[in-house]
Protein backbone atom coordinates (compact mmCIF):
# COMPACT_ATOMS: atom_id res chain seq x y z
CA UNK A 1 0.00 0.00 0.00
CA UNK A 2 1.03 3.63 -0.44
CA UNK A 3 0.40 6.73 1.65
CA UNK A 4 1.10 10.38 0.95
CA UNK A 5 4.01 12.23 2.51
CA UNK A 6 1.58 14.55 4.28
CA UNK A 7 -0.36 11.67 5.80
CA UNK A 8 2.80 9.96 7.04
CA UNK A 9 4.15 13.21 8.48
CA UNK A 10 0.88 13.93 10.30
CA UNK A 11 0.57 10.44 11.78
CA UNK A 12 4.18 10.35 13.01
CA UNK A 13 4.03 13.92 14.37
CA UNK A 14 0.80 13.27 16.24
CA UNK A 15 2.17 10.02 17.65
CA UNK A 16 5.30 11.75 18.93
CA UNK A 17 3.22 14.49 20.54
CA UNK A 18 1.05 11.85 22.19
CA UNK A 19 4.17 10.30 23.70
CA UNK A 20 5.48 13.53 25.15
CA UNK A 21 7.44 15.32 22.40
CA UNK A 22 6.89 19.06 22.15
CA UNK A 23 5.69 20.61 18.88
CA UNK A 24 9.13 21.61 17.57
CA UNK A 25 10.72 18.20 18.22
CA UNK A 26 7.67 16.29 16.96
CA UNK A 27 7.56 18.22 13.68
CA UNK A 28 11.32 18.05 13.03
CA UNK A 29 11.53 14.34 13.79
CA UNK A 30 8.39 13.49 11.80
CA UNK A 31 9.66 15.46 8.81
CA UNK A 32 12.94 13.52 8.85
CA UNK A 33 11.19 10.14 9.18
CA UNK A 34 8.72 10.87 6.37
CA UNK A 35 11.49 12.16 4.09
CA UNK A 36 13.58 9.06 4.73
CA UNK A 37 10.69 6.88 3.58
CA UNK A 38 9.88 9.23 0.71
CA UNK A 39 13.42 8.75 -0.61
CA UNK A 40 13.16 4.96 -0.44
CA UNK A 41 15.08 4.40 2.81
CA UNK A 42 12.12 2.63 4.40
CA UNK A 43 14.24 0.68 6.90
CA UNK A 44 15.41 3.95 8.48
CA UNK A 45 12.12 5.78 8.14
CA UNK A 46 8.67 4.56 9.12
CA UNK A 47 9.82 0.95 9.64
CA UNK A 48 11.92 1.98 12.64
CA UNK A 49 9.33 4.26 14.19
CA UNK A 50 7.65 1.67 16.48
CA UNK A 51 11.06 1.02 18.05
CA UNK A 52 11.50 4.75 18.70
CA UNK A 53 8.19 4.87 20.57
CA UNK A 54 9.17 1.76 22.55
CA UNK A 55 12.44 3.41 23.60
CA UNK A 56 10.62 6.59 24.61
CA UNK A 57 8.34 4.48 26.81
CA UNK A 58 11.38 2.78 28.38
CA UNK A 59 13.00 6.15 29.12
CA UNK A 60 15.98 5.54 26.86
CA UNK A 61 14.96 8.39 24.58
CA UNK A 62 14.15 11.68 26.32
CA UNK A 63 12.18 13.30 23.48
CA UNK A 64 12.34 16.90 24.68
CA UNK A 65 16.01 16.97 25.67
CA UNK A 66 18.20 19.11 23.43
CA UNK A 67 22.00 19.09 22.99
CA UNK A 68 24.17 21.13 25.35
CA UNK A 69 27.66 22.33 24.44
CA UNK A 70 30.41 20.79 26.55
CA UNK A 71 33.50 22.48 25.07
CA UNK A 72 34.74 24.53 22.14
CA UNK A 73 38.16 24.91 20.52
CA UNK A 74 38.00 27.01 17.36
CA UNK A 75 36.21 25.04 14.66
CA UNK A 76 35.73 21.98 16.90
CA UNK A 77 32.97 21.58 19.46
CA UNK A 78 31.79 18.78 21.77
CA UNK A 79 28.08 18.53 22.55
CA UNK A 80 26.09 16.30 24.90
CA UNK A 81 22.90 14.93 23.33
CA UNK A 82 21.23 14.36 26.71
CA UNK A 83 19.69 11.15 25.28
CA UNK A 84 17.34 13.22 23.14
CA UNK A 85 15.78 12.17 19.84
CA UNK A 86 18.59 10.85 17.67
CA UNK A 87 17.47 12.40 14.41
CA UNK A 88 16.73 15.87 15.82
CA UNK A 89 20.03 15.84 17.74
CA UNK A 90 21.81 15.01 14.48
CA UNK A 91 19.98 17.73 12.54
CA UNK A 92 21.12 20.26 15.16
CA UNK A 93 24.70 18.96 15.17
CA UNK A 94 25.13 19.13 11.41
CA UNK A 95 23.59 22.60 11.42
CA UNK A 96 26.18 23.66 14.00
CA UNK A 97 29.02 22.05 11.98
CA UNK A 98 27.88 24.05 8.92
CA UNK A 99 27.86 27.27 10.97
CA UNK A 100 31.42 26.56 12.10
CA UNK A 101 32.46 25.78 8.51
CA UNK A 102 31.09 29.09 7.28
CA UNK A 103 33.10 30.86 9.99
CA UNK A 104 36.34 28.85 9.84
CA UNK A 105 36.20 27.03 6.50
CA UNK A 106 35.75 23.72 8.31
CA UNK A 107 33.59 22.70 11.24
CA UNK A 108 33.44 19.58 13.38
CA UNK A 109 30.91 18.61 16.05
CA UNK A 110 31.43 15.55 18.25
CA UNK A 111 28.16 14.47 19.84
CA UNK A 112 27.90 12.06 22.77
CA UNK A 113 24.99 10.60 24.76
CA UNK A 114 22.66 10.57 21.77
CA UNK A 115 20.45 8.01 20.03
CA UNK A 116 20.08 6.31 16.65
CA UNK A 117 20.03 8.98 13.97
CA UNK A 118 17.95 6.86 11.53
CA UNK A 119 19.23 7.65 8.00
CA UNK A 120 22.68 9.20 8.21
CA UNK A 121 22.56 10.38 4.60
CA UNK A 122 19.94 12.96 5.55
CA UNK A 123 22.57 14.96 7.40
CA UNK A 124 25.02 14.84 4.51
CA UNK A 125 22.27 16.20 2.26
CA UNK A 126 21.57 18.86 4.88
CA UNK A 127 25.17 20.08 4.65
CA UNK A 128 25.19 19.94 0.84
CA UNK A 129 22.09 22.14 0.74
CA UNK A 130 24.12 24.76 2.61
CA UNK A 131 27.03 24.57 0.16
CA UNK A 132 29.25 22.29 2.23
CA UNK A 133 30.87 18.93 1.68
CA UNK A 134 30.22 16.59 4.60
CA UNK A 135 31.57 13.53 6.37
CA UNK A 136 29.70 12.08 9.32
CA UNK A 137 29.38 8.80 11.13
CA UNK A 138 27.80 7.16 14.15
CA UNK A 139 28.74 4.38 16.52
CA UNK A 140 26.41 1.51 17.36
CA UNK A 141 26.08 -1.37 19.77
CA UNK A 142 28.42 -4.33 19.08
CA UNK A 143 26.53 -6.22 16.38
CA UNK A 144 29.26 -7.51 14.08
CA UNK A 145 32.33 -9.74 14.55
CA UNK A 146 35.77 -8.24 14.13
CA UNK A 147 37.54 -9.85 11.17
CA UNK A 148 38.92 -13.19 12.32
CA UNK A 149 36.61 -13.41 15.36
CA UNK A 150 33.42 -15.33 16.11
CA UNK A 151 31.86 -12.96 18.63
CA UNK A 152 30.22 -9.62 17.96
CA UNK A 153 32.65 -7.01 19.23
CA UNK A 154 32.40 -4.09 16.77
CA UNK A 155 29.55 -1.88 15.56
CA UNK A 156 27.82 -1.77 12.20
CA UNK A 157 28.73 1.92 12.21
CA UNK A 158 27.20 4.01 9.37
CA UNK A 159 29.48 6.33 7.38
CA UNK A 160 28.34 9.21 5.17
CA UNK A 161 30.10 11.29 2.51
CA UNK A 162 28.20 13.99 0.61
CA UNK A 163 29.03 16.84 -1.78
CA UNK A 164 26.81 19.43 -3.47
CA UNK A 165 26.19 18.77 -7.16
CA UNK A 166 24.36 21.40 -9.20
CA UNK A 167 21.13 21.99 -7.24
CA UNK A 168 21.37 18.57 -5.63
CA UNK A 169 24.03 16.24 -4.21
CA UNK A 170 26.14 13.13 -4.58
CA UNK A 171 25.71 10.90 -1.53
CA UNK A 172 27.45 7.81 -0.15
CA UNK A 173 25.67 6.38 2.90
CA UNK A 174 26.74 2.95 4.08
CA UNK A 175 26.94 0.89 7.22
CA UNK A 176 30.11 -1.11 7.84
CA UNK A 177 28.31 -4.40 7.21
CA UNK A 178 27.29 -5.67 3.81
CA UNK A 179 23.72 -4.90 4.89
CA UNK A 180 22.49 -2.84 7.84
CA UNK A 181 20.22 -4.62 10.30
CA UNK A 182 17.45 -2.23 9.26
CA UNK A 183 17.76 -3.33 5.63
CA UNK A 184 17.83 -7.00 6.68
CA UNK A 185 14.67 -6.41 8.72
CA UNK A 186 13.02 -4.83 5.67
CA UNK A 187 13.95 -7.83 3.51
CA UNK A 188 12.62 -10.17 6.18
CA UNK A 189 9.32 -8.26 6.34
CA UNK A 190 8.99 -8.73 2.58
CA UNK A 191 9.72 -12.46 3.01
CA UNK A 192 12.71 -12.29 0.70
CA UNK A 193 16.37 -13.29 0.80
CA UNK A 194 19.38 -10.97 0.52
CA UNK A 195 20.84 -10.65 -3.01
CA UNK A 196 24.31 -11.69 -1.78
CA UNK A 197 25.56 -13.24 1.49
CA UNK A 198 25.18 -10.78 4.37
CA UNK A 199 26.42 -12.74 7.38
CA UNK A 200 26.83 -16.08 9.10
CA UNK A 201 24.26 -18.61 10.31
CA UNK A 202 24.51 -20.69 13.49
CA UNK A 203 26.78 -23.17 11.71
CA UNK A 204 29.25 -20.41 10.78
CA UNK A 205 28.28 -20.59 7.09
CA UNK A 206 27.73 -17.46 5.00
CA UNK A 207 24.04 -17.00 4.23
CA UNK A 208 21.55 -14.78 2.40
CA UNK A 209 18.88 -15.48 5.05
CA UNK A 210 18.33 -12.27 7.09
CA UNK A 211 16.54 -14.20 9.84
CA UNK A 212 19.53 -16.52 10.35
CA UNK A 213 21.87 -13.53 10.56
CA UNK A 214 19.61 -11.76 13.07
CA UNK A 215 19.84 -14.83 15.32
CA UNK A 216 23.65 -14.95 15.30
CA UNK A 217 24.35 -11.19 15.17
CA UNK A 218 27.21 -12.09 12.84
CA UNK A 219 26.80 -9.62 9.99
CA UNK A 220 29.53 -9.69 7.36
CA UNK A 221 31.82 -6.62 7.39
CA UNK A 222 31.83 -4.84 4.03
CA UNK A 223 35.13 -5.56 2.32
CA UNK A 224 35.84 -8.23 4.95
CA UNK A 225 38.87 -6.97 6.95
CA UNK A 226 38.50 -3.48 5.47
CA UNK A 227 35.02 -2.92 6.91
CA UNK A 228 36.20 -4.35 10.21
CA UNK A 229 39.08 -1.88 10.30
CA UNK A 230 36.84 1.04 9.35
CA UNK A 231 34.43 0.16 12.17
CA UNK A 232 37.21 -0.01 14.76
CA UNK A 233 38.72 3.35 13.84
CA UNK A 234 35.35 5.07 13.62
CA UNK A 235 34.63 3.87 17.16
CA UNK A 236 38.04 4.95 18.44
CA UNK A 237 37.85 8.44 16.91
CA UNK A 238 34.21 9.07 17.88
CA UNK A 239 34.53 7.92 21.48
CA UNK A 240 37.82 9.79 21.92
CA UNK A 241 36.64 13.09 20.43
CA UNK A 242 33.19 13.07 22.06
CA UNK A 243 34.18 11.61 25.44
CA UNK A 244 31.25 9.21 25.15
CA UNK A 245 30.92 5.46 25.50
CA UNK A 246 32.86 3.09 23.25
CA UNK A 247 31.05 0.38 21.28
CA UNK A 248 32.08 -2.11 23.96
CA UNK A 249 30.53 0.06 26.68
CA UNK A 250 27.37 0.60 24.63
CA UNK A 251 27.05 -3.17 24.42
CA UNK A 252 27.22 -3.50 28.20
CA UNK A 253 23.91 -1.59 28.44
CA UNK A 254 21.95 -4.64 27.25
CA UNK A 255 21.59 -7.39 24.71
CA UNK A 256 18.79 -6.49 22.28
CA UNK A 257 18.38 -4.00 19.41
CA UNK A 258 16.44 -1.73 21.77
CA UNK A 259 19.50 -1.52 24.01
CA UNK A 260 21.28 0.51 21.31
CA UNK A 261 21.27 3.97 22.81
CA UNK A 262 23.76 6.43 24.29
CA UNK A 263 25.88 6.38 21.10
CA UNK A 264 28.37 8.91 19.67
CA UNK A 265 28.37 10.75 16.36
CA UNK A 266 30.81 12.93 14.42
CA UNK A 267 29.80 15.68 11.98
CA UNK A 268 32.32 17.33 9.63
CA UNK A 269 31.36 20.14 7.24
CA UNK A 270 33.72 21.87 4.80
CA UNK A 271 32.70 25.10 3.09
CA UNK A 272 33.03 25.08 -0.68
CA UNK A 273 34.11 28.54 -1.86
CA UNK A 274 31.59 30.25 -4.13
CA UNK A 275 34.27 30.85 -6.77
CA UNK A 276 34.87 27.11 -7.00
CA UNK A 277 32.40 25.90 -9.61
CA UNK A 278 32.89 22.43 -8.20
CA UNK A 279 29.43 21.12 -9.05
CA UNK A 280 29.63 22.26 -12.66
CA UNK A 281 33.22 21.29 -13.38
CA UNK A 282 35.06 18.70 -11.33
CA UNK A 283 32.10 16.69 -10.08
CA UNK A 284 30.18 17.00 -13.34
CA UNK A 285 33.21 15.81 -15.31
CA UNK A 286 33.70 12.83 -13.00
CA UNK A 287 30.04 11.84 -13.33
CA UNK A 288 30.12 12.22 -17.11
CA UNK A 289 33.21 10.04 -17.24
CA UNK A 290 31.80 7.15 -15.21
CA UNK A 291 28.50 7.24 -17.10
CA UNK A 292 30.35 6.95 -20.41
CA UNK A 293 31.73 3.54 -19.38
CA UNK A 294 30.61 0.47 -21.31
CA UNK A 295 28.09 -1.56 -19.30
CA UNK A 296 28.85 -4.82 -17.56
CA UNK A 297 26.60 -7.80 -18.20
CA UNK A 298 23.26 -7.48 -16.43
CA UNK A 299 23.40 -3.69 -16.07
CA UNK A 300 21.30 -1.20 -18.05
CA UNK A 301 22.60 2.02 -16.50
CA UNK A 302 25.45 3.42 -14.39
CA UNK A 303 24.24 5.43 -11.42
CA UNK A 304 26.33 7.67 -9.19
CA UNK A 305 25.86 7.34 -5.39
CA UNK A 306 22.55 8.86 -4.35
CA UNK A 307 21.08 8.96 -7.87
CA UNK A 308 18.74 6.00 -7.36
CA UNK A 309 17.49 7.65 -4.17
CA UNK A 310 16.55 10.76 -6.14
CA UNK A 311 14.65 8.64 -8.65
CA UNK A 312 12.74 6.88 -5.88
CA UNK A 313 11.93 10.19 -4.22
CA UNK A 314 10.42 11.55 -7.45
CA UNK A 315 8.45 8.33 -7.98
CA UNK A 316 7.11 8.28 -4.41
CA UNK A 317 6.09 11.93 -4.56
CA UNK A 318 3.98 11.07 -7.58
CA UNK A 319 2.56 7.70 -6.51
CA UNK A 320 2.73 7.83 -2.71
CA UNK A 321 5.19 6.23 -0.29
CA UNK A 322 5.18 2.41 -0.18
CA UNK A 323 4.56 1.16 3.36
CA UNK A 324 4.40 -2.25 4.96
CA UNK A 325 0.75 -2.62 5.90
CA UNK A 326 1.48 -4.30 9.25
CA UNK A 327 3.92 -1.56 10.30
CA UNK A 328 1.54 1.19 9.15
CA UNK A 329 -1.24 -0.33 11.24
CA UNK A 330 1.11 -0.65 14.25
CA UNK A 331 2.05 3.01 13.99
CA UNK A 332 -1.58 4.10 13.75
CA UNK A 333 -2.41 2.03 16.86
CA UNK A 334 0.42 3.78 18.73
CA UNK A 335 -1.28 7.10 17.98
CA UNK A 336 -4.61 6.13 19.52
Amino acid sequence: MRVTYKEMFNVVRDCLRKHGADEEIACSSARNIAENSLCGVYSHGLNRFPRIISMIKKGRIKPNNRPERVSQAGAFEVWDGKLGMGNTNAIFSMSRAVELAKEHGIGCVALRHTNHWLRGGAFGIQAAASGCAAICWSTAMPNMPVWGGNERRIGNNPLVFCVPYEASFVLFDSAMAQFSYGVMEEVLLDKKMLPVPGGYDESGVLTTDPDAIAKTWRALPVGFWKGSGFSLLMDMIASTLSGGKSVREIGEQGDSPEDEYNVNQIFFAVKIAAKQDISGSVIGEIISDIKSSSLAEGFSEILYPGEREKQLCAENKKLGIPVNKNIWNRVKVLCV
